[in-house]
Parts: C-alpha cells; sequence; structure tokens
C-alpha cells in the first residue's frame, strides 16, 4: 500500500441519514467530485471521505477493478487515522475472470470474491437481492478475518452490467447496520459506479486531447517550409512532454539516421517508450519518451496504453515528412538536371550551326594564308604575319572541332576497347606532370571489367582532360585516384582529387561551353563540354560530386551493351 495520509473525523454521531434528499445530494456530490478530473488516488480518496462522513464507519474500503489493475484505498477512522491507496493482488477465476480479492483462506476474500462472482444463495437472510452482504456480529461470523471490526457491509458497484468492484464499510459498532441501510448503500454504489466510468471517460477524453494536440502541432510545424528538417524535429520533440502524463519529468528525443533532437537538458533513463520511425519502407530512426524517474502511476501503469498510441501515431508522422522532404529534394534535383539537359541541347544546337557556318570562311582564310606564305620573294615581315595567320587559323579550328564534339556532331571510330588499356596508355603521357606537380598517381583498376564498343581516341580525350582537370585543382600537390568498375550494365571510370574543390555555382556551370574559372589565356572552357559531348555521344553519363576544400569526384559511366537511340544525359548529382 502506498499514499499514507490523515483523514477527519466523522461528524454525524456515528449513524447514516437515509432520506431521499440525503441520497440525492450525496449521488450529486460524488458525481460532481467525479468531474473535476483528479487522478484515481485523489478520487478514490475523496470518495471515500465522502461515504465515511455521511456514514458514519469507523473504515471505508473501495477496490475497483480497471483494465490489467485492482485498486485499492482505504480509509480508517478509529483506531488510526489513515488512507492507504495501491494496486491489489487478484486472482483469476476458473472462466478466466480477473477477481479484486486476494486468493487463500480468509473468510471475507472467499465473500467477496462470491459477490463479484454474483455466487450466493438468494435466500441468505444476509443478502440482499442485488447480491450485497451486511452484518452486525462480524467476529462471531470471521473470528480474527475481521480485523476486530463487528458490522460489516460488502457492496458491488456496476458499470455496463459488470461487477468491477466491492464497496466495504465497516464499524466498531455492534448490530450498525439494517436492510434498510443496505438497499441505501446500493443506490450510493451505483452512483460511485457511474462516477466511475464518467471519470475514465473523461481521463480518456483528455488523453486523446493531448494526443489529437500533439498531432496537430505536428502538422502546423511540417507546413512550415521554410524549416530545415533538423528544426522541424526539434519543434516536434517539445511537444512531447505536454502530451504524457506527467509533462514534468518527460523527456523526448527524436533519432534519424543517428543525429538525436531531443528537448532541453536531456537525460536519458530506463523508463521510456519508443516507436521506429520507418521511411520508405527502411527503419531509419525511434521516436522516444522517457521519465526521468519511476513514478508511481494510479492509471493502469507508468506509460498509458493512448501514449503508447501517440509515440506510434508521431513516428508514423515523422517517417511521411522524411518521404516528402526527400522527394521533394528528388524533385527539385531532377527538374535542375532536366533544365540543364536542356540548356546543353540548345547550346549544343547553336554550337553546331555556328561551328558549320565558321568552317567554310575559316577553311578559306587558312588556305589563303598557306598560299601567300607559299609565294617566293616575299618580304620577312608579310611572311611571318601569314604564318601568324595560319597558326590562328588552326587554333580555331581546333576549337570548332571541339564545338562539333560538345554537339555530338564529330564522326567516331568506334571498336572493342578496354578501358583499363585505355587507361594505362594515357597515363603513361600523364604520371610526369604528376610528380612534377607533387601529386601522388593511386590505381584502382579493377581487373574484370569486359570490352565496351568505343571510340578510343575519344576515351583518350575523357581521360586527359578530366586528369589535367584534376591536377590544376591541385596547385599544392594532393593524391589523385583513377578507378574503374562495372555496375548496373555499365562500366565506369572515376578521376577523384584532394584538390579545392568547387561551390554549387561552379558546379552548376561546368559544362557549358566556354565557362571557366581560369585565367584568361589559361583555358577555352571546352575541356568538360567537350567530356561531357563524348560521353553524350557513347550513350553514357558523367556525374560530379565535390566539396570546398575536399576535392572532387568525377564519374563517367559507359553502357557494356550501347544502342545509338538511346543516346546520353549529364547529370551534377552525387557519383
Amino acid at each position: 500500500m502506498t499514499g499514507n495520509s490523515k483523514a477527519s473525523k466523522p461528524s454525524n454521531g456515528g449513524k447514516p441519514r437515509k432520506s431521499f434528499g440525503d441520497f440525492s445530494e450525496l449521488s450529486r456530490k460524488i458525481l460532481r467530485y467525479a468531474n473535476r478530473g483528479v487522478n484515481r488516488l485523489e478520487f478514490q480518496r475523496e470518495i471515500s471521505v465522502i461515504i465515511a462522513d455521511f456514514s458514519g464507519c469507523d473504515n471505508v474500503e473501495f477496490r475497483l477493478q480497471d483494465g490489467d489493475q485492482n485498486y485499492l484505498s482505504e480509509l480508517t477512522r478509529t483506531p488510526e487515522e489513515g488512507f492507504k491507496f495501491g494496486v491489489f493482488p487478484h486472482f483469476i477465476d476458473e472462466k478466466g475472470k480477473e477477481i479484486p480479492c486476494v486468493a487463500g483462506d480468509s473468510e471475507v476474500e472467499k465473500l467477496c470474491g462470491n459477490i463479484v462472482l454474483r455466487r450466493f444463495d438468494p435466500d441468505e437472510p444476509r443478502l440482499t437481492k442485488n447480491g450485497s452482504f451486511w452484518t452486525g456480529d462480524a467476529y462471531s461470523l470471521f473470528d480474527k478475518d475481521a480485523n476486530g471490526y463487528k458490522s460489516l457491509a460488502i457492496i458491488p458497484f456496476i458499470i455496463n452490467e459488470e461487477n468491477i468492484g466491492l464497496l466495504q464499510l465497516k464499524s466498531l459498532v455492534k448490530e450498525f447496520f439494517s436492510k434498510d441501510d443496505l438497499e441505501f448503500y446500493e443506490g450510493i454504489a451505483q452512483s460511485i459506479g457511474t462516477a466511475v466510468d464518467d471519470r475514465r471517460a473523461q481521463f480518456k477524453l483528455r488523453e486523446r486531447v493531448k494526443e489529437m494536440t500533439c498531432l496537430y502541432g505536428i502538422a502546423k510545424i511540417a507546413s512550415q517550409e521554410t524549416l530545415s528538417t533538423g528544426q522541424i524535429l526539434k519543434k516536434i520533440v517539445d511537444l512531447f512532454p505536454p502530451a504524457m502524463q506527467y509533462p514534468e519529468i518527460t523527456e523526448g528525443r527524436i533519432v534519424l539516421y543517428g543525429v538525436p533532437y531531443t528537448t532541453e537538458g536531456f537525460e536519458e533513463s530506463p523508463y521510456k517508450l519508443s516507436a521506429d520511425i520507418t521511411v520508405n519502407g527502411v527503419i531509419c530512426g525511434v521516436a522516444e519518451v522517457f521519465y526521468r524517474e519511476e513514478k508511481m502511476s494510479y492509471e493502469a501503469g507508468l506509460f498509458l496504453q493512448e501514449e503508447q498510441s501517440l509515440i506510434d501515431g508521431v513516428a508514423r508522422q515523422v517517417g511521411l515528412i522524411i518521404e516528402n522532404r526527400l522527394a521533394e529534394e528528388e524533385r527539385a534535383t531532377l527538374q535542375g538536371q532536366l533544365r540543364h539537359a536542356d540548356r546543353l541541347a540548345t547550346i549544343g544546337q547553336l554550337a553546331a550551326g555556328v561551328a558549320h557556318e565558321i568552317n567554310e570562311p575559316l577553311g578559306a582564310i587558312l588556305g589563303f594564308a598557306q598560299f601567300i606564305g607559299k609565294t617566293e620573294g616575299l618580304p620577312r615581315q608579310v611572311e611571318e604575319d601569314a604564318g601568324k595567320i595560319v597558326n590562328a587559323s588552326l587554333h580555331v579550328r581546333e576549337i570548332v572541332k571541339k564545338l562539333l564534339i560538345f554537339a555530338s556532331q564529330m564522326p567516331t571510330k568506334k571498336s572493342a576497347v578496354n578501358l583499363n588499356k585505355i587507361i594505362e596508355e594515357g597515363l603513361l603521357f600523364l604520371e610526369s606532370r604528376c610528380a612534377k606537380e607533387d601529386i601522388e598517381l593511386v590505381r584502382s583498376l579493377s581487373s574484370d571489367i569486359p570490352d565496351i564498343v568505343a571510340d578510343p581516341g575519344q576515351l583518350n580525350q575523357i581521360l586527359v582532360n578530366l586528369v589535367v582537370n584534376a591536377i590544376q585543382s591541385m596547385p599544392d600537390g594532393g593524391t589523385l585516384t583513377i578507378s574503374t568498375g562495372v555496375e548496373d550494365e555499365c562500366v565506369f571510370m572515376a578521376v577523384e582529387d584532394t584538390g579545392i574543390g568547387m561551390p554549387d555555382e561552379v558546379r552548376n556551370r561546368i559544362f557549358l561551353p566556354f565557362y571557366t574559372t581560369k585565367d584568361v589565356g589559361h583555358g577555352t572552357g571546352l575541356g568538360l563540354p567537350v567530356v561531357h559531348g563524348i560521353v553524350t555521344s557513347h550513350g553514357g553519363t558523367i556525374t560530379v560530386k565535390t566539396e570546398l576544400g575536399k576535392g572532387s569526384r568525377f564519374k563517367v559511366r559507359l553502357p557494356i551493351e550501347w544502342n545509338e537511340e538511346r543516346g546520353g544525359r549529364a547529370e551534377n548529382g552525387a557519383g
């Protein structure tokens, strides 16, 4: 038993008042108190005080079955004053019914069990037709089981046509109760049963309101598009304490992908509820509620079933929020890639048109310049100028060639090639430059990649452009890693550096022709667009993963079996 406290003395001289007005007033008092929303302990204590004050009994015992628990309160006026409350033992009968009585040899407990089960002889003079028992000579009937009380009344109370508890009234006075008294208290017991049912319904309603308030708060938070995912989870976890039975000792935590979000001053304890957070069918976190201490609960356990349902609901809502956020991010990424692809296609068409328009006059300029340069007797200055025109024309022709490659309009000479062999041959000309720039070259080439159909010269151009870009991004040296492998019916080549990396605004424009971050005269801005054009013409994809201060990783994927009608695409996603 727990919860000892003092109770006041009776004020009515020890005899009950049994008028209809008394009955109405007593019933109203009981029902009014049930509507105050107090916890179970306070409810049973106050009801016991009301009954004791009215009846003048020396002891009021109140047994109540609720869910899986049985509760007993005992108010004693004499010989010692006090109140006890706690979870009461019970036994299960042959039909599986829980009986709020102690199994054993006690005659009083056996009687209580029979009254709950409605096992009694209707002709028994000490029983009413409703199954209540009274005696004015308990000591002679029950001997030591009467605990010194001479008068005893045991009255069942019913909710929804089922006995759920007992009211015991005890007096040190012999023949304290009469049959009329019992019929009066049977009416009061039904009022108590109604009050218990009302209080239970109100309690469930309050818990439901807290649950709905919490879930509504989550919905409001999730609708704020300006909040990051972390901010959303932090605000959600702050909703946990007000939704629980004991908010003053409640801690909350959400762990998502290993990252915790907690209430202020969070402390973990062994007393908790939890529910897994599932995103797209995969468990990726947990929602948890902790009590800092093991508090005695008088509502069928430390945590309520409604509270477990709430945490389950919160975990589902968090999972849906994350799924929606991921879907939005993926949609935005795909839209960005689509816009990027459209922009490249438009630029490619423009570049191809410009290249074809330039080729004809460029050929005439180059031809006439070469013709002039071969004329005999030219002044030295004219001869040098003609040579400059030839060199400039050749440079422009190389740019036109790269534009056509970017636009995928250069003819290719494809054959069965091995990507590892292309890389090894290309690195023969690049190793010395890496060593000169204090760059460690690391090969991680898969030994079992299949041959692909490709233009070996253009694959070499991809390698050279990517490696040169990587070298230029590591002015103070670093590590350059070339790797190959097979995935998703494609052969891939990855070029990874430990250089300066790129911000998003640069990464999003690296495949645009003539875009460069190099100084004037140190680059045409066509290296990566040419790589893109070659990859596209081979039906492949190129992805970029980069981080400022940590380097970049370009990954080229080329199909093992390729149909030219499929085409290729470029992406800026993670590779």
